[in-house]
């Protein structure tokens, strides 16, 4: 069973490394440009994981994240992508739902793990990667 990635982030260059990185290491990977884009995919794709950034435009990643943890169902992993490294915005993504709070620059093999640590506390199985 392979396990489904929605990346949802406004930057091109995040998206597409994420994706790059993903795939590699034998994630299905869905991305998505925006909140608004990113909720929809979610509810049609039903993902395992969700990595949201939080500055979008349409929606911001907060409330993104907090309507999939609602509307998907069985509710994906969900680990904030951000640049928004300060105290109140860590706290807030963790308590507004999200599994995990990666700040921007990660480095992907750290990332991938934390999907992975993120998964196996959730009852799924990991994804191991052989490369990245």
């Amino acid at each position: 069973m392979s396990i489904r990635v929605l990346a949802v982030d406004d930057e091109p260059d995040v998206l597409r490394l994420v994706e790059v990185k993903l795939k590699k290491a034998g994630f299905e990977v869905v991305t998505a440009r925006d909140g608004e884009e990113g909720l929809s995919k979610a509810l049609a794709e039903h993902p395992d994981v969700v990595l949201m950034d939080v500055m979008m435009p349409k929606m911001d990643g907060f409330t993104s994240a907090g309507l999939i943890k609602e509307q998907v169902q069985p509710a994906p992993v969900v680990l904030m992508l951000t640049a928004k490294g300060q105290e109140g915005d860590v706290v807030r993504g963790l308590s507004g739902g999200a599994d995990d709070y990666v700040i921007k620059p990660f480095a992907p093999r750290e990332l991938i793990a934390r999907i992975n640590v993120a998964l196996i506390k959730a009852g799924k199985s990991p994804v191991m990667a052989s490369e990245v």
